[in-house]
């Protein structure tokens, strides 16, 4: 018959196993000022998202471009952070970069050990997310383009959006609501879906 012991050790050893087993991956959102980046982290994530926000100042309103969002009244000053399970063994934390010029010394950092990346965009303001999408393409990062549907503003499809970008053939656009979990979970499945066939296809490459 088993010992209690026994029993003990081999129930430890398992959740060591299924521990072993699980993969996390480090996924950026990213984009302009305002397009709902911590919107997004939050909304989708399982935890209680860290957030390193800090009230709009006057001292800010020369460098922070409001136009269009008006209504915002905090800014990300470092990063935010959130995480959410795909599916069993598969979780994904999400790391959001602050949108202004001033803060892009963190990406850097921020970057390091990403699968890849969400560009979040407004088609209001849709130059805003140039920046990002020049930073992940010439760093071979692959990301996606997710379009921040918000109320008011007008509505163009994924191939219009493309073309105004200059994106490279094959680099997704999806249209998504941030403030809503399942559509931003749905942003981070076409990334990890993508990413994983760009690194794939460059490992084989590396070997052919």
């Amino acid at each position: 018959m088993p010992s209690e012991h026994a029993d003990t050790t081999h129930g430890e050893t398992a959740g060591e196993a299924a521990e072993t087993d699980s993969l996390a991956l480090k996924i950026l959102v990213a984009g302009g000022f305002g397009v709902g980046k911590t919107t997004l982290v939050g909304a989708v994530s399982e935890i209680r998202p860290l957030r390193t926000e800090e009230l709009l100042s006057e001292a800010g309103q020369s460098v922070d471009d409001t136009d269009g969002v008006e209504q915002k009244t905090t800014t990300t000053v470092a990063m935010d952070f959130g995480r959410i399970t795909i599916r069993s063994g598969l979780s994904l934390y999400l790391f959001g970069t602050p949108g202004q010029d001033r803060f892009w010394f963190l990406w850097d950092e921020l970057s390091q050990g990403a699968l890849g990346a969400v560009v979040l965009a407004d088609t209001r303001r849709l130059e805003d997310c140039f920046p990002s999408v020049d930073y992940f393409e010439h760093r071979g990062i692959p990301f996606v383009v997710a379009v921040n549907c918000f109320a008011g503003a007008r509505a163009y499809g994924e191939r219009e959006v493309s073309r105004a970008l200059d994106l490279d053939l094959g680099t997704p656009v999806v249209l998504c609501d941030a403030r809503d979990r399942d559509s931003g979970k749905e942003v981070l499945i076409r990334m990890v879906e993508y990413a994983g066939r760009m690194h794939t296809a460059r490992l084989l490459d590396s070997v052919s």
